[in-house]
């Protein structure tokens, strides 16, 4: 054997013989030694990069605090707004509707995010919007512990943000809107950089980032204690606080005392969600035909044959045709797609895989209908659950959709009258699914009990009636029976399931839903808002769009009527925040009247 010098790690024994033994370590030690060798010198350069970065840091806020104190301020420039997303910016639809609606009202607008999947289309051609990119942090950060991985991300993020905020935006914002969460370190950065270039900062409540926290962590581990200082301190005072919620408003009022202005605005769908006509439909459907095409599915979906059908439309042949004068007065026939009565219920549920939405409660809810299908012998359609989105359990659910699919490793046999596949779609895709589908799921629960899925309010605008997990707030969005049902446990969203598909696709507790939302479509541009009336958060007392409350503090809010509840995007962001950052300017939809 060949002599090992100074081999770290060799091993001596000593028997009585007083004969020095050396053991040399097994190749897979060696190996181990190596990696761990290599770890180190990855964990050192890092810190190397992390000091050097903090270096910088000093540099950099030291050059802005001098500028700040012996030069003249730039004052901010008028019609101007910095949207900070610390996220994916093409997966944060209201932060890029925000953007939208600020570029649409003649706003210079930058938004600040990571990049990842594409943006909405007028985004990127509205002239207004310029999009800066942050930098992902290196990937070998996921491969450390969290209390490793987290300050450093830390540190690449502040300078990443501090840098675009002061420096690649060429003068002050009027405004930064900020996304909350995250809230670390982007509340205290905005907070700086206000003062610093003198904007005003507007914080968008999503939900409680130290809620979210606290579900991988737990409530009392000390680094949710920390963040939820951290959120309460750097987040209470603001220009203006928007809220998705009412119970979000009156809970962080309460608790953590906001002071400047405050709003809620409920999502609302963008005007150009719509329910999906038959051509639409065929041609989504044509598009997506690969995905239908896995073993699973070709045994399980009725024959189709592209371009003339899919496994949900056809097209009618030519005795069948539709006769229609076109714009110019001549006669033609044009084969319309129509939906197969023997097409599959297709359900739809969006989800970001994350612990506060409980996959579970869907599998087995799915195998109860699967048993209550064989069970009504034919009353019950066979039903396609289409799941969108991305996230870290994904790998996990699925693996165990495909055995019980399968039946494989149980005693019970594979699903027979249900199917369940992941997709991921484009954004113009997406509103043509919900558009096209049967039901929508929602299992969004909220980490703290404060925020809306805004999944609902996309098929709403889709009119697709939702079965929704029951939580707090839910109530300010899904009314019982009304716009959709709310469900407690798999065993409940079972029996809805079946209630609403019995005879399909003639049932008629589907469609009674399906047409209340057909009657809470987003109200025409044009027709006069006047008669709807704001009112205080803390009484129903009709008042103006903003109004002094007994307390001494501003606070914006709108009048709960039923047809408000269904208006777009535009006309709720129009109603409400363009008073708040145009003083004195009216509404676009106070335009029409």
């Amino acid at each position: 054997m060949a002599r090992r010098d100074n081999w770290p790690g060799v091993k001596f024994t000593l028997p009585p013989t007083a004969t020095v033994i050396a053991t040399l370590p097994s190749d897979s030690e060696e190996s181990e030694l190596q990696e761990n060798w290599q770890y180190t010198d990855e964990l050192a350069f890092m810190d190397q990069i992390i000091a050097a970065f903090q270096l910088l840091l000093t540099l950099f806020l030291g050059y802005f605090l001098l500028r700040k104190f012996l030069t003249p301020a730039e004052r901010p420039l008028r019609r101007s707004v910095a949207i900070l997303v610390l996220g994916d910016v093409g997966r944060s639809p209201r932060m890029m509707y925000h953007a939208e609606s600020f570029a649409n009202n003649h706003f210079d607008t930058y938004i600040v995010g990571n990049k990842g999947a594409q943006p909405i289309p007028s985004l990127l051609t509205l002239p207004q919007v310029r999009l800066l990119y942050l930098p992902d942090p290196p990937k070998s950060f996921a491969n450390l512990p969290f209390i490793i991985s987290a300050p450093r991300k830390i540190i690449l993020q502040v300078f990443s943000i501090l840098e675009t905020l002061l420096i690649r935006i060429p003068h002050p914002p009027e405004f930064i809107l900020v996304q909350n969460p995250p809230s670390i370190p982007t509340l205290a950065l905005v907070w700086l950089v206000s003062w610093i270039r003198g904007s005003k900062v507007i914080i968008d409540w999503h939900n409680l980032g130290y809620s979210i926290l606290a579900l991988k962590l737990g409530k009392d581990h000390l680094f949710v204690k920390i963040a939820e200082w951290f959120e309460a301190y750097f987040g209470r005072s603001a220009y203006a606080h928007l809220f998705v919620t009412q119970a979000m408003h009156d809970f962080l009022v309460k608790e953590w005392d906001l002071q400047g202005l405050k709003l809620v605005l409920h999502d609302r769908p963008p005007a150009h969600f719509h329910r999906a006509s038959p051509q639409e439909m065929h041609e989504l459907f044509l598009r997506l035909t690969p995905s239908f095409q896995t073993p699973d599915l070709l045994t399980f979906l009725p024959s189709s044959t592209s371009p003339t059908s899919t496994p949900f439309t056809r097209v009618l042949s030519s005795p069948s045709f539709s006769s229609f004068s076109t714009d110019i007065g001549i006669e033609t026939d044009t084969p319309v797609p129509s939906q197969r009565p023997d097409r599959p219920a297709l359900l739809l549920s969006s989800t970001s895989w994350t612990p506060d939405e409980d996959f579970s409660i869907l599998l087995k809810a799915l195998s109860l209908y699967e048993q209550k299908a064989i069970e009504a012998e034919g009353r019950l359609p066979k039903v396609l659950m289409v799941v969108t989105g991305k996230g870290p359990e994904r790998e996990k659910y699925m693996n165990e959709v495909g055995t019980l699919q399968s039946g494989a490793g149980g005693t019970e046999e594979g699903w027979k009258y249900v199917r369940c596949v992941s997709m991921w779609l484009e954004a113009a895709d997406y509103p043509l699914l919900l558009g096209s589908a049967d039901i929508g799921i929602s299992l969004h629960s909220s980490s703290s009990a404060l925020d809306l899925p805004m999944k609902v309010v996309d098929m709403f605008g889709c009119g697709l009636p939702v079965c929704a997990l029951n939580f707090k707030c839910l109530d300010e969005l899904v009314r019982d029976g009304v716009n959709g049902l709310v469900f407690r446990d798999a065993e409940q969203l079972a029996a809805q399931l079946e209630s609403l598909l019995t005879h399909f696709p003639s049932s008629p507790t589907l469609a009674s839903l399906c047409a209340s939302l057909q009657r809470s479509t987003p109200i025409p541009p044009t027709r006069s808002l006047s008669s709807f009336s704001y009112e205080r958060s803390d009484a129903s007392t009709p008042v103006s769009a903003s109004t002094e409350s007994p307390t001494g503090e501003t606070v914006f809010g709108f009048g709960r009527s039923e047809e408000w509840e269904w208006c777009s995007w535009t006309q709720n962001w129009d109603r409400l925040m363009r008073p708040l950052v145009l003083p004195g300017v009216k509404s676009n939809v106070d335009a029409h009247i």
